[in-house]
């Protein structure tokens, strides 16, 4: 017979949770904690509904990036294409969808890469990483509001961009970063 797994001893328990803000993407929570010390204390954090992020691999070997201006650092990010989960959406079914709607392209190969966290000292947010090979252009359809450019980089190029700099966005160096072996064959 297997023992029961030991508690955490670095657990925090929560003893209440209250709503502090409530927008259309993003939900703040403000909650009391049972620390390990015994003591109490309060956590701010954001609660996201996820994502996905794809590494598409076209024919030729080369990668697609997208150019995307992002208004919290009022700038445009060099990153691959990715998207909010819907409510209820299996992962693989989001990934195909901003696959199409962002880059415009359809895979027959998907391969699951496996889930990045990015900010985890204040959001629940989750990030689940695919390879898409197998691309066949089918034209974008992007949401209203939403604008960006398309560009192919090489894998050597695209390591370039984050060694140098060009690329920034964690979510596109942790895909990379997952998918490495297997773009390295």
């Amino acid at each position: 017979m297997s023992e029961a797994p030991q508690p955490d001893p670095l657990e925090e328990r929560e003893l209440a949770s209250e709503p502090v803000f409530d927008g259309r993407l993003l939900k703040v929570r403000r909650d009391t904690v049972h620390l390990p010390d015994g003591k109490q204390g309060v956590r701010e954090y954001i609660r996201h509904p996820g994502a996905v992020a794809i590494v598409a691999v076209l024919p030729d070997g080369r990668l697609i990036f997208e150019r995307q201006y992002r208004y919290p650092l009022r700038r445009a990010f060099l990153e691959i294409p990715a998207g909010k989960i819907d409510p209820g959406e299996d992962i693989l079914a989001c990934a195909v969808r901003e696959l199409r709607e962002e880059a415009g392209y359809r895979a027959d190969e998907w391969q699951y890469l496996g889930v990045m966290h990015p900010c985890i000292g204040y959001s629940d947010e989750r990030i689940e990483l695919f390879l898409a090979r197998g691309l066949t252009h089918i034209g974008n359809a992007l949401d209203e509001g939403e604008f960006l450019e398309l560009l192919t980089l090489s894998l050597a190029e695209a390591e370039a961009a984050v060694h140098g700099g060009r690329i920034t966005d964690g979510k596109t160096i942790a895909a990379l970063f997952r998918a490495l072996p297997l773009l390295r064959g």
